[in-house]
């Protein structure tokens, strides 16, 4: 191999790591997303987004362009109250990298439980969907240009997603295996909904570097 070809070598590699870290980048950038979108995080959550007016939340309520408009759906998340819950898990992600390595793509399952506020209680359901989304490199960061939320169902916890008519029931599997005693080393914490807990985070704001261990 003569210094042209190796030199042509290096530089394909170099080329494939970047895209490597740029997909990386852009799976930890989703990742967060979803994690803020659970506490309704409005600050974090518009970070995340392109500061181009362009920039867009696109979900079943309609369209939100640019982050004054996304801030009055994001701040209408009550995290204030340890009731509400809007989990939705960034699942299966696959990203896709222009060639100028300035715009992605990603398209991930979104699935999880929400438990949203309403005068006078909670409303708890499942919701399921897919997102197709965009990204954008500003400022040597990824940024989120475009949320499309395609909702798959949105169904109450005990009712379910499918027609009744169309239900039939099955044999229940034995659980009595299960019934053992578990002894724990030490006491828990009281993590469990509704008690308001965030889990903190390990990692900065992927955008502003801002430190989100939440402080109600």
């Amino acid at each position: 191999m003569n210094v042209k070809e190796l030199e042509a070598r290096i530089k394909n590699l170099e080329d494939q790591v970047k895209i490597l870290q740029d997909i990386e980048e852009i799976k930890k950038l989703q990742r967060a997303y979803g994690y803020y979108l659970e506490h309704g995080m409005a600050d974090d959550l518009l970070d995340l987004f392109s500061d181009s007016p362009e920039a867009t939340l696109l979900i079943a309520l309609g369209e939100f362009r640019g982050k004054e408009s996304m801030n009055r759906f994001f701040s209408k998340m009550d995290r204030s109250n340890p009731e509400f819950l809007h989990q939705v898990m960034q699942l299966s992600g696959i990203v896709d990298v222009a060639p100028d390595g300035k715009t992605a793509q990603g398209r991930w399952y979104g699935f999880g439980p929400n438990a949203l506020i309403k005068e006078g209680g909670v409303t708890e359901g499942w919701m399921n969907g897919v997102y197709e989304n965009d990204y954008v490199k500003e400022d040597g960061k990824w940024k989120i240009m475009k949320i499309h939320w395609c909702i798959i169902f949105n169904a109450p916890f005990k009712e379910g997603w499918v027609d009744p008519s169309r239900l039939v029931e099955i044999r229940k599997e034995d659980l009595s295996g299960l019934g053992k005693s578990y002894i724990p080393d030490g006491p828990s914490e009281n993590t469990a909904y509704p008690s308001g807990f965030i889990c903190p985070f390990h990692f900065e704001n992927p955008v502003s570097g801002r430190n989100t261990i939440p402080e109600r």
